[in-house]
């Protein structure tokens, strides 16, 4: 058995969030696998299905995104699993739009949700990364992952969704480098983005292993209004000064 866990906040005000995406990918695996209807337990809303002939249970956290830990910690608990049995699929603004990573433990990375579970359960657990991108700016972090998805980003969020539904069998095998791809292709396919080229000569560091500062320093340089109420925003955050 494994425990498959979507991030989110419960209620239909934070249901197009970025940070709900993990609840989002949740759903896709159930649709397309014909898991049980959702159901309540370990304060949490769970699911049951099987995956590549391994029973899988689905669970999205009602505890809100900080308490995560709770309810996928008694989950685990209840069912006598290890953390090794886990996978945990969350926002990651450390990687653009529409890019999945996979990797097992590792640090929190600023997400509430991860260090939530890591105090609970340790962070020896798989965790799929799912990118949202990230504002630009530190001071906006949190309105863009509490904001909701814009029309646009549709044309990337529908079909790296399905591709998720479509492929979790292969996190069950152990194909991570099979499922981030098959992610890629089909939302490369849908969006006409070109397939991303690693650069061997190049020593910078990838954005996953930058900081949300370091980021936003090396971001293209955008002209701000002078006028009207995001100016006001602005220089009441940056205290006026040019």
């Amino acid at each position: 058995m494994l425990l498959f866990a979507g991030l989110g906040n419960p209620g239909a005000k934070y249901a197009n969030h970025r940070h709900n995406v993990g609840f989002m990918a949740a759903d896709a695996i159930a649709r397309r696998h014909s898991f049980s209807p959702w159901s309540k337990k370990f304060q949490g809303l769970i699911a049951e299905g099987t995956l590549g002939g391994e029973k899988i249970i689905l669970i999205k956290p009602q505890t809100f995104m900080n308490n995560s830990g709770q309810s996928i910690g008694e989950a685990l608990r209840f069912y006598k699993l290890t953390p090794s049995a886990l996978t945990v699929f969350y926002d990651e603004i450390d990687l653009a739009d529409g890019k999945v990573r996979v990797k097992t433990g590792g640090g929190a990375g600023g997400h509430n949700g991860i260090r939530s579970i890591d105090g609970h359960v340790g962070n020896a657990y798989r965790r799929v990364r799912i990118g949202v991108g990230h504002p630009g700016v530190k001071e906006f972090v949190q309105h863009h992952v509490l904001g909701d998805f814009a029309k646009a980003d549709r044309e990337w969020l529908e079909p790296l969704l399905d591709a998720i539904g479509d492929h979790a069998e292969m996190i069950v095998r152990g194909d991570e480098p099979g499922f981030m791809n098959k992610v890629s292709v089909a939302v490369q396919r849908k969006t006409g983005a070109t397939p991303e080229r690693e650069n061997a000569g190049s020593k910078q560091q990838s954005p996953k292993q930058q900081s949300h500062v370091r980021q936003a320093r090396q971001q293209p340089a955008v002209k701000l209004p002078q006028t009207g109420p995001m100016a006001a925003m602005l220089k009441k955050l940056f205290g006026g000064k040019d």
